[in-house]
């Protein structure tokens, strides 16, 4: 059985407010969002709240999650607790919890562990990341990698590859 679709055609007739809670759905869009113990592909809306809950792509103004589990999220202001996301794209961002890629102007990180965190201004308590790219950084931050280690790797890595295809190039040339 297919999972429903909680959609309509027109903006004007979509609903003020959607509470889902133990359900599976493909599609949701409404003003205010609220999402426990459920599953959605997509969500659309002005404010999203999120609990014990999980979501491939979220587009809203404000998003807030408590133990949920986030692919992209795409908003003005993200607020996640003890969660998780793939990708986040806000301007303001605070995060306890884990996020692959953070795009912000503005993420304060508690206790967080991402992969790469690009932003104007980063705060934080104690974060744990790969990479970390920002013009005003405070707080406890440990990486793998800063600005100068990124910018050489990315030398070294465009050096490689065109030696690569150089090479590739001068072996199997057809005369």
């Amino acid at each position: 059985m297919p999972d429903p679709v909680l959609t309509t055609d027109s903006d004007s007739e979509l609903p003020q407010v959607s509470n889902l809670s133990q359900v599976n759905v493909e599609s949701v869009k409404a003003e205010l969002v609220r999402l426990h113990q459920s599953a959605a592909q997509e969500i659309t809306a002005g404010e999203v709240e999120l609990h014990m809950s999980d979501a491939a792509e979220v587009k809203a103004d404000k998003v807030e999650a408590r133990e949920t589990a986030l692919g992209l999220v795409n908003a003005k202001d993200v607020s996640l607790t003890n969660s998780g996301a793939a990708v986040i794209r806000a301007e303001n961002v605070d995060v306890n919890g884990g996020a692959g890629a953070v795009l912000a102007g503005s993420a304060n990180l508690g206790n967080t562990y991402a992969g790469v965190v690009a932003g104007r201004e980063v705060r934080g308590e104690r974060i744990e990341a790969i990479l970390l790219l920002g013009n005003h950084v405070e707080g406890e931050v440990h990486t793998v990698m800063d600005t100068r280690k990124a910018l050489l790797a990315g030398l070294v890595g465009g050096l490689f590859a065109g030696l690569m295809l150089l090479l590739g190039r001068m072996l199997f040339r057809r005369d």
